[in-house]
């Protein structure tokens, strides 16, 4: 399609948007008396059409047969490796800031009756959310991006635009969380890297972003800390999220180093 990426990435979106329509208006009067069941029929729905749009776009616009391996879901062991300790790297490193937030003593660790099943819950939730969002930025919209600029420029629009979706709340919640957004900027630019770094397969990024939110939902909905309030939230996180907060920046920033061990390089598809 000779048409610029914006252009693309503006006919895809609407595309999608017109063929949910039909399934969101009804469901929104059926299912009005469960938010959250309406919430996750409609989300679900949505990401259907998303992966019926997506091979029908890759084969139509670019003529890509095998487009789910083509934008990095490569289905071989070494992929699954690569999913699995990235997996592991994302739920110890979650698990290493907080277990720090108490040995500092700025959090205290409790007892939580329903921990078995907060770890099997948080596990299936986060690899749903994990291969979502990631076929989503670092699939198909990263594709796009790279094949109208450089490198750089595809890394950093990745990143701010997946921050920016992330951040969308009313304008005084911005500014109180306002910490989040570098951090969910640091961690699109990570996830990239962790893509690129394993020549574009989507394993990697999928199992550490997956990880990340595994280590947070047990420690979080799970309720295992409680904080000692003798720092500002802006050390730890505002509202306990350790994206809005230093530590959680420099755990990041960690990952980050080690990401970059290995030069990033122009890299084929695999």
């Amino acid at each position: 399609m000779k048409r610029p990426a914006y252009q693309r990435l503006g006919i895809f979106v609407i595309a999608l948007a017109i063929a949910w329509l039909p399934f969101l208006i009804p469901l929104h009067f059926l299912l009005s008396y469960d938010p959250n069941w309406r919430s996750i029929v409609t989300m679900g729905i949505l990401y259907l059409e998303f992966l019926i749009l997506l091979r029908l776009w890759g084969r139509e616009v670019w003529g890509i047969s095998a487009v789910f391996n083509y934008y990095g879901l490569v289905w071989n062991r070494k992929n699954g490796t690569e999913f699995l300790n990235s997996l592991a790297v994302g739920l110890w490193l979650t698990l290493a800031l907080f277990a720090l937030m108490v040995i500092f003593g700025w959090a205290f660790l409790q007892p939580s009756r329903h921990l078995i099943k907060v770890i099997f819950e948080g596990l299936l939730m986060s690899l749903a959310v994990g291969f979502a969002e990631e076929l989503v930025f670092r699939g198909w919209f990263l594709d796009e991006l790279e094949r109208d600029y450089g490198l750089q420029i595809s890394l950093w629009t990745n990143a701010l635009i997946f921050a920016a979706v992330h951040f969308i709340k009313p304008f005084a919640e911005m500014i109180r969380t306002f910490p989040q957004f570098p951090g969910l900027v640091l961690l699109g630019l990570i996830l990239v890297w962790s893509k690129r770094k394993f020549n574009n397969r989507l394993g990697s990024s999928i199992g550490l972003h997956a990880g990340l939110v595994w280590g947070y939902y047990i420690i979080v909905v799970g309720d295992l800390v409680n904080y000692s309030d003798r720092v500002s939230p802006w050390i730890t996180g505002v509202d306990r999220n350790p994206l809005a907060g230093l530590m959680g920046l420099c755990f990041l920033g960690i990952l980050a180093l080690f990401l970059k061990v290995i030069p990033l390089r122009e890299v084929g598809k695999s």
